[in-house]
C-alpha cells in the first residue's frame, strides 16, 4: 500500500501514542489488581486468624453445631469461612446449607488447600464454582493436636476490585481517547510541517523530471531538508548543462546519420543492434523500433556479413567486404569497424556501414556489355569492307561485274556502319539531355498517318495485311511529335522485319481511365501487334536494353542495331511514359505503350489557338 510521508508520519506518531497508552493502561490496572489482592490477602489473614481462634475450642466437634458457629462467624466477619479435613472434606461451610454440606466434592485439589498442606498458608483467586462469583481464598493449616489438623479457608468476593478495576479502565479509556486527540492534532501539524518542504522538493524534482529544467526550488530554511533543496537545485543546474551538451551532440549526430545515404548499423558485443540510420532502413525495409534490441541476424541473414562480423568483434581490427542481397539482388560495400569502450564506461562496439554500390556494378556491368556490343557490331561491318578491298586489291578490281558486286557490299556494309554510328549518337544525345523534348499540343492521329507514310510500303513489300484502329475523339498528348513519330516508327520497323511474310499487324490507340493518384490526367495507350517469332517470356523485360538481341544471327541479317528498342523506352519514359512488351497467342508480340494526356483544364484554349495559328499558316 503507498501512503504519503504525512500519513506515514501521522499513523507513525499515532501508533506510537497508541502503544504506550495500552501499555500503561494495562501496567497501571495490572498494579492495581495486585494492591488490591494483597490488601485483600493481608485482610483475609487477619481475619483467618481470629476465626482460627474463635473456631479451635469448637473444632473437635462436627455436625449441625460446628456448621451454626461457621455461619456466625461468617456473619460477623463478612467472608465466607469453609473448614476442610485433611482429607479434602468440607466439615463446614457458612454459604452451604446443611442438607447439602454432604454433597460437596473433595476440596482436596484446590490450590489453596494445597498450598495450606504443603507449607501452612496458600492462596488463590478464582471463580467459585458453588457461588459463581469470583472469589480470592486464603486458607491456613490450624494445628488442633499433633495428630490433628485441618485447614480453615477464609474468602471474599472480588466485586469490589471488579468494580475499582472497571472504574480505572474507564478512566483510562477517556484519558486515552483525549490523548489521542490532542496526539493527532499535534501529529498532523508535525507532519505538515515535515512534508510540505518534502511535497514541494517532490513537484520541483517530478517538474525537472519532466523536462522543466530551469525550475527551482525555494529554499524556506537551511535544516537537513534545505540543504536536500539546495543539493538538488545544484544537481539541476548540472543536469541542465549535461542534457544541453548532450541534446546539442545527439542532434548534430542525428543529423549527420540521417543525411548519409550509406546504411549505418551499430552492434553491441553480442551482436544487437544498437543503432540504425535511415538509409539503413531503406535499405533493408525494416523500421529503426523494430530493429533496436534485436540480433542483426535476425533481420540480414547473410553468412558473408555475418563472418564479417564475428571475425571483427574477435580480432578487433576493421574489416571489408561485398555482399548481394536476395531476392533484390541490391550489392552492397560492407566496412566494419570495431569501436573500444571508455575504461569503466561504454562497452566495445562494432560500426558497420553500407554502401550501396548496385548502381555502380550495374553500370560498370552496362559498360563492360557496351563496349563488348559495339566492338562486335562494329568490328562485323569493319571486317567484311576490309576483307572486300583486299579483295579488290588482289585482282577484284580487274573483273568489272566482280568489283562491282564487292563495292555493292562494302556500300551497304558502309551504310549499317553509319547507321549504327547515328543510332549511338543519337541515343547517347537522348540520355544525356541534350536533346531536350518539345511540350506542344500532338495529335495521336497525326503521329500514326505520318508513321504509316513511310512504314506501309515496307509493310506492303512483304505482303504483310497493316491495320489501323484509331478513335477520331482522343484527346491531344503534350510532347514531342518527331520524337513520337521516330517511337512508333522503330516499333513498326521491328514489326515488319520480325514478321514472316504475309502477316498480320496491327497497331492501335486508344484511351485509358483516370488514375486514381491522379484524377486530372488520363492515358493514351499505343500498341503495336505482330504475328512474328515472338519473344520469349524470359527475355522479354531485357529487350529495351541497348544491343540486346533475342535471336542475334536472325538480328544482324535483318540489319538491325539493337538500338532501336532502346530509343523508344527513353522516348516514351521522357514523356511521362512508359514501354513494355507481351506475348500473344498463339504467337507474335504486342508492345504498349502509355503516354500522359494534356491536362484537360488547359487543353481546349491550347488546341484553339495552336488551331488558329496553323489555318493563319
Amino acid at each position: 500500500m503507498n501512503l504519503s510521508i504525512r500519513r506515514k508520519v501521522i499513523l507513525g506518531a499515532l501508533a506510537s501514542m497508541v502503544a504506550g497508552l495500552a501499555v500503561a493502561g494495562v501496567l497501571a490496572v495490572r498494579s492495581v489488581e495486585q494492591h488490591e489482592l494483597a490488601r485483600t490477602a493481608e485482610t483475609l489473614e487477619a481475619r483467618t486468624a481470629l476465626v482460627a481462634s474463635a473456631l479451635e475450642p469448637h473444632l473437635p466437634s462436627a455436625g449441625p453445631a460446628l456448621q451454626r458457629i461457621v455461619r456466625e462467624l461468617s456473619r460477623q466477619g463478612n467472608a465466607r469461612i469453609t473448614v476442610i479435613g485433611t482429607d479434602g472434606l468440607v466439615a463446614a461451610d457458612s454459604d452451604t446449607p446443611d442438607a447439602a454440606l454432604a454433597n460437596l466434592e473433595n476440596h482436596g485439589a484446590r490450590p489453596e488447600v494445597v498450598q495450606a498442606l504443603q507449607v501452612g498458608r496458600g492462596m488463590d483467586n478464582r471463580l467459585s464454582q458453588t457461588t459463581g462469583q469470583r472469589m480470592f481464598y486464603f486458607a491456613r493449616l490450624v494445628n488442633l493436636s499433633p495428630s490433628s489438623q485441618v485447614v480453615l479457608r477464609l474468602s471474599l468476593p472480588l466485586t469490589v476490585l471488579e468494580e475499582r478495576s472497571s472504574d480505572l479502565k474507564r478512566g483510562v479509556g477517556v484519558a486515552f481517547a483525549i490523548a489521542f486527540i490532542v496526539s493527532m492534532i499535534c501529529s498532523v501539524f508535525i507532519a505538515r510541517g515535515i512534508t510540505r518542504p518534502l511535497s514541494e522538493i517532490a513537484v520541483a524534482a517530478r517538474r525537472l523530471a519532466d523536462g522543466a529544467l530551469g525550475h527551482r526550488i525555494r529554499l524556506v530554511s537551511h535544516d537537513e531538508i534545505g540543504v536536500l533543496a539546495q543539493t538538488l537545485n545544484t544537481m539541476a543546474d548540472q543536469l541542465e548543462s549535461k542534457i544541453q551538451q548532450v541534446t546539442e551532440d545527439r542532434s548534430q549526430l542525428l543529423a549527420i546519420l540521417s543525411s548519409m545515404v550509406e546504411g549505418i548499423m551499430v552492434l553491441d558485443g553480442a551482436g544487437r543492434v544498437l543503432q540504425v540510420n535511415p538509409a539503413w532502413e531503406r535499405i533493408f525495409s525494416v523500421r529503426n523500433d523494430e530493429a533496436k534490441g534485436r540480433p542483426y541476424r535476425e533481420m540480414i541473414k547473410h553468412p558473408e556479413l555475418a563472418s564479417l562480423t564475428a571475425e571483427v568483434l574477435q580480432k578487433h581490427e576493421a574489416l571489408s567486404g561485398e555482399i548481394t542481397l536476395s531476392p533484390t539482388r541490391r550489392t552492397l560495400r560492407v566496412e566494419a569497424s570495431p569501436v573500444p569502450g571508455e575504461e569503466g564506461g561504454n562497452k566495445p562496439c562494432v560500426v558497420v556501414v553500407f554502401y550501396d554500390i548496385t548502381a555502380l556494378r550495374r553500370l560498370e556491368q552496362i559498360r563492360k556489355d557496351f563496349v563488348a556490343n559495339v566492338s562486335h557490331e562494329l568490328r562485323t561491318p569493319l571486317t567484311s569492307i576490309k576483307g572486300y578491298v583486299e579483295a579488290l586489291l588482289d585482282g577484284g578490281k580487274d573483273d568489272p561485274r566482280a568489283a562491282e558486286q564487292y563495292l555493292e557490299i562494302v556500300r551497304k556494309q558502309s551504310d549499317r556502319l553509319n547507321l549504327l554510328l547515328d543510332d549511338l549518337l543519337q541515343l547517347a544525345q537522348i540520355e544525356s539531355g541534350q536533346i531536350a523534348l518539345r511540350q506542344d499540343l500532338v495529335r495521336v492521329d497525326t503521329v500514326f498517318e505520318r508513321t504509316m507514310t513511310v512504314m506501309k510500303p515496307l509493310a506492303d513489300k512483304k505482303g504483310h495485311a497493316l491495320t489501323v484502329a484509331v478513335p477520331d475523339d482522343l484527346p491531344p498528348i503534350l510532347g514531342d511529335e518527331e520524337r513520337l513519330v521516330q517511337l512508333l516508327t522503330n516499333l513498326l520497323d521491328n514489326a515488319v522485319k520480325y514478321t514472316p511474310a504475309k502477316g498480320a499487324i496491327v497497331v492501335a490507340a486508344r484511351r485509358l481511365p483516370r488514375r486514381p493518384s491522379d484524377p486530372r490526367q488520363g492515358m493514351i495507350e499505343l500498341s503495336v501487334t505482330d504475328t512474328g517469332m515472338g519473344i520469349p517470356e524470359s527475355d522479354r523485360p531485357r529487350v529495351f536494353e541497348r544491343f540486346y538481341r533475342v535471336d542475334k544471327a536472325r538480328s544482324r541479317e535483318l540489319g538491325g542495331t539493337g538500338l532501336g528498342l532502346a530509343i523508344v523506352r527513353h522516348i516514351a519514359e521522357g514523356h511521362g511514359g512508359r514501354v513494355w512488351a507481351e506475348g500473344t497467342l498463339p504467337s507474335g508480340s504486342r508492345f504498349m505503350v502509355t503516354l500522359p494526356i494534356y491536362p484537360d483544364e488547359m487543353r481546349q484554349s491550347e488546341l484553339e489557338l495552336q488551331i488558329a495559328k496553323e489555318t493563319s499558316v
